[in-house]
């Protein structure tokens, strides 16, 4: 099943973790909040106003409370229950990479170009820079709790580090640039991805590798990933249409898939921007091409 949700073509989306809404920028019609399988959107967001929209990057909260939307220099924080803005903050001193939002929008993470990572609490104001990457930010993830956070970038390392104290708690060392982080809401693993060939989970407890993702092409990168509930399986997106399972105990892949093009650009092809398992065991994504679809899998 599809739906159209962009008529253009989208710049950024994220799915919620459960599956059921999603947050689509498009080239030409702002920001618009969608529940997945209805015909119309809840909410329409325009992010600086009026004019064009240029947001390259959305969080909805683990919880579905909220979610931040970025531009290159800002973001804002949206609340899901209302449709309404809660806060709109400037970035000055380098360009924004990526977002993301914690339980109840009390803490959001912001990657940016100058290798600084700034962890915000919007209502107490309390704001915490990490400082540990030497080079540009590619990917963050944040825990639900808003306590850990993960971080992954150009000097080919990503940190799990505490947002309390800004301390590492643990380093993932790549042979090239981290390019994509994600952490399992449940606490039990992360995953890291570098822009060659290691696409690696790890058990957040003890540091550990689990397994490494099995493939033969020469790289493989990753647009969007996702832990299923039950901690069995790894969801993950490319930028060339494709979506792909993987068991997590031993990083071989289950199945995959192909979402659809856009017409209009040639060679066809989609970029992957969100992925997610709904609660009836099937799997829904959002691509470039401005569809949302909804994918059925065999356990």
């Amino acid at each position: 099943m599809q739906w159209r949700h962009v008529e253009e073509g989208a710049y950024a989306a994220d799915i919620s973790t459960d599956g059921t809404l999603a947050v689509v920028s498009g080239i030409n019609n702002g920001v618009n909040v969608w529940r997945i399988g209805e015909e119309k959107p809840l909410y329409h967001w325009g992010h600086q106003g009026e004019g064009n929209n240029l947001v390259i990057s959305i969080h909805i909260a683990a919880d579905n409370s909220y979610a931040v939307t970025a531009d290159r220099e800002a973001f804002a924080l949206w609340s899901l229950e209302t449709g309404e803005p809660e806060g709109f903050w400037r970035i000055d001193e380098a360009s924004i990479r990526d977002v993301a939002v914690t339980n109840n929008g009390e803490g959001i993470l912001v990657a940016r170009s100058n290798g600084k990572v700034m962890f915000f609490e919007p209502r107490t104001q309390r704001r915490l820079e990490f400082l540990g990457h030497q080079e540009k930010v590619n990917s963050i993830d944040i825990s639900p709790n808003g306590k850990y956070a993960l971080t992954g970038g150009n000097d080919y390392i990503a940190y799990l580090w505490s947002t309390d104290t800004g301390q590492i708690i643990h380093s993932f060392t790549h042979p090239t640039r981290v390019s994509k982080v994600a952490l399992d809401d449940s606490g039990r693993f992360a995953f890291t991805a570098d822009s060659q060939n290691k696409s690696q989970i790890w058990n957040v407890q003890t540091g550990e590798p689990v397994s490494t993702l099995r493939y033969f092409a020469r790289q493989r990168i990753f647009t969007d990933a996702e832990f299923s509930k039950d901690g069995k399986y790894l969801l993950t997106g490319s930028p060339s249409r494709q979506v792909y399972l993987w068991n997590v105990e031993d990083g071989s892949q289950e199945e995959n898939w192909q979402v659809a093009s856009r017409e209009s650009v040639s060679p066809p092809t989609a970029v992957v921007y969100g992925v997610a398992f709904q609660s009836n065991g099937t799997i829904v994504t959002e691509s470039s091409s401005g569809l949302a679809e909804v994918w059925q899998w065999e356990k």
